[in-house]
């Protein structure tokens, strides 16, 4: 007999627990039907049509319908044209729904004329399009809406225009711009108001944290008996979203409570689950953790007979709620349970990003570096790497640049934790490589996110201007009113753009911080840049030194030598140009650069000095390289402050040599005035030109040594001992 007993206990046991899932697999059906005035059978578009379960569409501009329900549900068609009408699912059969006196009702705003019906017509199937768009481009969808407004003219029906408005605020919600959804609705319940547009308008505030807003707004509907159960299970659950936010713990409570008997009552089994989960979240809020995890252990159960994918999501929700009560070893096995269950989804699969709110950790990369984060926790490094790794590992393959970077961070730090400090070193070497790539794709959204917000708020202005249009042609207190909400959207905007910019500037403080540490590569990039700014400053000087020569020429009208300088000086401008951006030439080249430059200058003071090239034939030129125009400046000097003011004729001498088996010294010698009486010749300007010139060549010969490793050196004395000529001493080194 106890045996019987115990066998028709569990089939009780089992009977009840598969009800729930009986309830939630009833027959889903697709209901089609219409929305029409009895009298005309003209179509009624924009009539909301909602389901018990929470379904909801809108009669196309035929007044044509299709949604999806159980059979035993009741259908609910809203409109301000008509009294609230509803219907019980029977079958599948298409319902056809029949308003007396709809053209009656219809006059009043607009009459029967066949113009402002094709109008009306147009503009419900703007507002079609804007739906379908809403989700997939917001740009699409808000075209659609601006179409939808210009349509109905300046004197445009109350009622369409809210319609417009209402599906303004709901592209804006779903898109997360709340203070335009806010707008929007607002404007949308000036022109008519509906219960529909203030519960939307309450959504609005709570997704802007505008709570006590929110609670002004949606308390007023709970006195409204004709709610469909579904939008009486969301309205308070979006109270008790408000008053969890205003910290009043035992109002939310008290609402999802009343919204979770309703869901029980008429077996609607997400909001049964979701409101479990609410009520969890609002005593962990207040710290009753007893409480809390009771109705987490309901919610789990309940969404282990809802879809994986939800059962998922609640999973990671009460891990994250261990996680914070250091309960970590529930916590693991909980994630380890939500990891199981997402590798059995199938490969294009993904989480709903309706419920929960922070559905971004559910993804298989982020779980593993959740499950490694708990067991850091409990020092157990060498359970901790291997999901780090793997997180790393899924991560790079979903491009999921947040997990990686973090994870990347941990690892390193749970390699310093045992001491494997290269191991760490190279791991942390990774992490500041992420977040460099980090950085330029957050600039990159940030980018994409202006240029979306600029134009967004042109397609707002636009929908601004076609009101101001419309309320013109009422009165001029209208458009005062109008003008007032203008300036105010403007100062939002504005507002907006100062966080903005804000943001963008706490992004280029961190960007500097990781910047910082690479100063040694910006400290050869700046030596680059200037060395290539001294040599630009170098040769426009010897250019105009030449062009001189080729002037004095001209001046004595003697065309055959200017022709021939001419010819030699562009063959010696080719060459300068074509090494001018390169920090080292062959010697051999810098030599034929010399010989053809002494050459010029020769041809135009023959009378004042000669001159010898002398190369050590023991050298190998071809295994030297020399900064290019370095000699040129000494050689100059050498032609012009020494040689060019001595009173007999001068020597310059040029002389390479081997001093030491990787290294050779190149001297430049003229028997000219000398440095002091040189000095003592030259104007001021002149002085302050070569002493820019010299340094100049300085400052170049400085930043080579010190990217080259002390690979020239230079030495000035005079020749002779009474102060006569002067002597420059090169010492070149070649690359070993």
């Amino acid at each position: 007999m106890k045996r019987i007993n115990h066998i028709i206990l569990l089939l009780l046991i089992g009977a009840l627990s598969c009800l729930p899932q009986v309830l939630t697999a009833q027959a889903k059906v697709e209901i089609k039907g219409t929305v029409k005035g009895m009298e005309n059978d003209s179509p009624i578009s924009g009539v909301g049509v909602s389901t018990d379960s929470g379904s909801y569409t809108l009669t196309n501009s035929f007044g044509e319908f299709k949604i999806d329900a159980f059979i035993g549900e009741e259908l609910t068609f809203q409109s301000p044209h008509f009294e609230t009408v509803h219907h019980r699912i029977r079958s599948n059969e298409d319902v056809d729904v029949k308003v007396k006196g709809y053209e009656a009702k219809s006059n009043g705003s607009f009459r029967g004329s066949k113009s402002s019906l094709d109008r009306l017509s147009l503009h419900a199937l703007y507002l079609d399009s804007a739906n379908y768009f809403k989700k997939s481009d917001i740009e699409k969808s808000i075209d659609y809406i601006t179409k939808s407004i210009a349509n109905l003219g300046p004197r445009a029906d109350k009622g369409e225009l809210a319609r417009s408005l209402t599906v303004l605020g709901e592209v804006y919600l779903y898109h997360k711009q709340y203070d335009l959804a806010i707008t929007n609705f607002s404007d949308a319940l000036e022109a008519q108001s509906t219960t529909r547009t203030i519960f939307l308008l309450g959504k609005a505030y709570v997704a802007n944290k505008d709570f006590e807003e929110a609670e002004q707004t949606l308390l007023p509907l709970t006195k409204i008996n004709k709610m469909v159960p579904f939008q009486k299970v969301e309205l308070y659950e979006y109270l008790g979203d408000a008053y969890l936010g205003m910290g009043n713990i035992d109002k939310a409570v008290a609402f999802y409570s009343e919204g979770l008997t309703i869901a029980e009552k008429n077996q609607i089994a997400p909001k049964v689950t979701d409101l479990n989960s609410k009520i969890a979240d609002a005593y962990v809020k207040g710290n009753r953790n007893i409480e809390a995890e009771g109705y987490y252990s309901n919610s789990l159960q309940l969404a282990k007979r809802e879809a994986p994918q939800r059962s998922i999501q609640e999973k990671e929700k009460v891990a994250d709620f261990y996680n914070k009560k250091n309960r970590f070893d529930e916590e693991i096995q909980l994630r380890k349970q939500s990891l199981n269950e997402l590798g059995e989804l199938p490969a294009n699969t993904k989480v709903s990003r309706d419920k929960p709110k922070s559905l971004d950790s559910i993804t298989s990369q982020r779980i593993n570096y959740k499950i490694a984060n708990a067991y850091m926790a409990q020092d157990n490094y060498d359970e901790a790497i291997p999901y780090l790794q793997k997180s790393i590992v899924e991560a790079d393959s979903e491009d999921d640049l947040i997990i990686q970077k973090d994870a990347t961070r941990k690892l390193s730090e749970a390699y310093e934790y045992k001491g494997e400090f290269n191991k760490a070193l190279e791991t942390y070497q990774d992490y500041v490589a992420v977040v460099d790539t980090l950085y330029i794709r957050k600039e990159q959204e940030i980018s994409r996110a202006a240029r979306l917000n600029r134009e967004i708020a042109a397609k707002q202005s636009r929908i601004d201007g076609l009101e101001q249009e419309r309320q013109l042609s009422q009165s001029k207190y209208d458009l005062a009113i109008t003008d007032q909400q203008l300036q105010e959207e403007s100062n939002k905007r504005k507002n907006w753009v100062i966080y903005s910019l804000l943001f963008g500037l706490l992004l280029m403080g961190l960007a500097a911080f990781f910047f910082y540490r690479s100063n040694q590569q910006q400290k050869l990039a700046n030596n680059l840049l200037a060395l290539k700014s001294l040599r630009s400053q170098m040769n426009p000087h010897f250019i105009f030194n030449a062009l001189n020569s080729v002037n004095s020429y001209i001046a004595k009208s003697d065309e055959r030598s200017a022709n021939r300088f001419l010819s030699d000086f562009s063959t010696l401008m080719r060459a300068v140009l074509e090494n001018s951006e390169e920090d080292f030439i062959p010697l051999a080249k810098e030599l034929e650069l010399l010989r053809l430059y002494v050459k010029l200058e020769h041809s135009r003071f023959p009378d004042k000095f000669d001159y010898t090239i002398d190369v050590d034939e023991a050298i190998a030129i071809e295994s030297y390289q020399i900064p290019p125009m370095l000699l040129q400046p000494y050689i100059e000097n050498a032609i012009w402050h020494g040689l060019r003011y001595k009173e007999g004729k001068g020597n310059l001498r040029i002389h390479l040599e081997n001093i030491a088996k990787n290294s050779i010294r190149i001297s430049i010698e003229d028997d000219g005035i000398g440095r002091k009486k040189s000095a003592a010749l030259k104007t001021q300007n002149q002085k302050k030109q070569k002493s820019k010139g010299m340094g100049n060549i300085s400052k170049r010969i400085a930043i080579l040594n010190e990217m080259y490793k002390d690979k020239v050196d230079v030495h000035i004395t005079d020749l002779g001992n009474d102060g006569s000529g002067t002597k420059v001493l090169f010492t070149l080194k070649k690359d070993k």
